[in-house]
């Protein structure tokens, strides 16, 4: 049984929702493009004779990127089927997965578009899309014995399995006082805590996903990674000015010290070299590539013009939302509600006085053995 689970996103479509304000996960799933299209390339000849290829992407959320992944493999799938000139290609059975929590609905109601779109891009041709909605925790069993083609996750297994309902600090962290994550300040036992729990969660992780593939089955994670072994000012994102803002509610007596220090972010960057001796541990998967790319986050809209420079108080608001987006909840059900926007309006005055900077991100792609 899973005794905990991983905290669900803004759900929604407000300013603060993960929905408006994903914008690092937007960015760095086109960074991640060349290797998932490598990889179902590289699985195409063992599939393409299979009536129904089935695909699961684990934490989909909700919003606009829910759906980003899943169109890049019907879509390389439908090319690799044309340059095979195969008069039919297979059906797709898509499960999105994510905590019960998260806003399905929304994705529900999202769905004929997109299938639509499949039907008038690809034609009748094209096999059926079939979209199933799959509640729980990727902590735990999802899906029965060697049914899954292929697995896509992107940011979501940085989460720790030990992210209590209330948040409060885990086992060997007690003395991470100023901070709300694994920083460089932080005490060595916070960060050989935070790497402890990492390894027994992605090991779980990994035993899971290989009963409930085929063998030969692949699997695409991205991950939110650290750039050194050890934890540094260069990976001190946004959760050390969150910190900043939060401590300055505790001088101004609005938040007890006692509370703030309690307060942990449940998730984990891991490293490279990291990633590399866990899967070879376990021994399920054979690693077949590992990128580090890096997104900008801060002063750019990426998306848009890269040489097109926000003003200050536009940058840090767009930054703070983002960060709103994926960690309110977990703030509200510690500290309540009240704190909430003078806690991200101090983020937002931080994060405008900061100078553009890049985050680590990891592709791993793996082979079921």
């Amino acid at each position: 049984m899973v005794k905990a689970s991983v905290p669900c996103m803004n759900s929604g479509d407000k300013e603060t929702s993960y929905g408006t304000c994903s914008l690092p996960q937007e960015i760095v799933l086109p960074k991640a493009r060349p290797i998932l299209e490598d990889t179902i390339k590289d699985m195409f000849s063992n599939v393409s004779s299979t009536d129904c290829i089935k695909v699961a992407d684990l934490g989909c959320s909700s919003g606009p990127n829910t759906f980003m992944a899943i169109s890049i493999v019907v879509d390389t799938f439908h090319e690799m089927c044309q340059q095979a000139q195969l008069k039919t290609s297979p059906e797709f059975q898509v499960f999105l997965n994510d905590l019960p929590e998260n806003d399905f609905n929304n994705i529900f109601r999202s769905v004929a578009s997109f299938t639509d779109r499949i039907k008038k891009g690809k034609g009748d041709k094209f096999g059926l899309c079939f979209v199933t909605g799959v509640p729980g925790s990727f902590y735990g069993r999802l899906f029965p014995n060697r049914s899954l083609h292929l697995v896509h996750s992107s940011y979501s297994v940085n989460w720790l399995s030990k992210a209590c309902i209330s948040f409060h600090v885990p086992d060997g962290i007690g003395n991470n006082k100023g901070s709300v994550y694994m920083a460089e300040s932080s005490p060595p036992n916070v960060f050989k805590a935070h790497s402890r729990q990492f390894k027994e969660d992605f090991s779980t992780f990994l035993k899971l996903r290989s009963q409930e593939m085929i063998p030969g089955g692949r699997m695409v994670l991205t991950f939110n990674g650290r750039s050194n072994l050890y934890p540094s000012k260069q990976d001190d994102d946004w959760k050390l000015q969150l910190a900043k803002s939060l401590y300055d509610l505790v001088v101004e007596g609005i938040v007890k010290e006692a509370d703030a220090d309690s307060f942990n972010i449940p998730m984990y960057a891991p490293y490279k070299g990291e990633l590399c001796e866990i899967i070879q541990k376990e021994d399920s998967f054979d690693l077949d590539k590992l990128e580090v790319v890096q997104i900008n986050w801060g002063p750019r809209d990426v998306l848009t013009n890269e040489d097109f420079e926000f003003d200050k108080y536009q940058r840090g608001q767009k930054t703070a939302n983002s960060v709103r987006a994926i960690t309110e909840p977990m703030l509200a059900s510690h500290f309540g509600e009240d704190i909430l926007d003078k806690l991200f309006t101090g983020l937002a005055k931080y994060e405008a006085e900061r100078l553009g900077y890049k985050l680590t991100s990891i592709v791993v792609s793996m082979k079921k053995k």
